[in-house]
């Protein structure tokens, strides 16, 4: 009997689970579909931080250079004070020949570096690019509002104000109150 009772043990425990039906078909691939949809979103946002990244190393170059600008420009206007204190001197003169040499590449230096001067005598005054720093009578020669002189010249920078002018600028003689009362008395 003993026997027996092996024999039924080792058949009712050896029955294998059944198996699992697997995704069909249209769970297939709704599951491809939506690992598609995901590979698109995410090349998508890695396309805008690629882009947003790329922008701010931009901006950031834009105002190392900009900074470095700023600390040329003193040295830039020193040199051309120099050069005009030497203007009297012949046009052959060495030391002449080398400072015009000297700010031609000043020159070339700013512009390559996209620099624009922002005043200009006789050109009208711009109160978001300058500043007036004193003011002179207007006369046939500079209009009211026109810069008459320019103290220091203001520099543009990738579209930016690197540097404000500080202007002279014409203005239109005001009557004081003391010239008004006159003409304001009845007679």
């Amino acid at each position: 009997m003993a026997d027996v009772a092996k024999e039924e043990e080792p058949s009712g425990a050896s029955a294998a689970p059944a198996p699992e039906p697997g995704p069909t078909v249209a769970e297939a691939s709704s599951s491809t579909e939506d690992w598609a949809t995901r590979y698109k979103y995410l090349l998508a946002d890695f396309e805008n931080f690629r882009r947003r990244a790329e922008r701010d190393r931009e901006s950031i170059t834009r105002q190392a250079r900009g900074a470095m600008l700023r600390e040329l420009l003193p040295i830039i206007e020193a040199f051309r004070s120099a050069r005009e204190a030497l203007a009297a001197r012949a046009a052959d003169d060495p030391v002449r020949r080398g400072l015009d040499l000297l700010d031609r590449e000043w020159s070339t230096f700013l512009r390559h570096e996209g620099v624009e001067s922002v005043a200009k005598v006789g050109g009208a005054f711009r109160p978001d690019e300058a500043e007036a720093v004193g003011e002179t009578p207007a006369s046939a020669a500079a209009p009211p509002g026109a810069v008459v002189e320019i103290v220091q010249q203001g520099y543009r920078f990738f579209g930016g104000l690197l540097r404000t002018a500080k202007v002279i600028v014409a203005r239109e003689a005001t009557v004081s109150a003391a010239e008004a009362a006159p003409a304001n008395r009845p007679e």
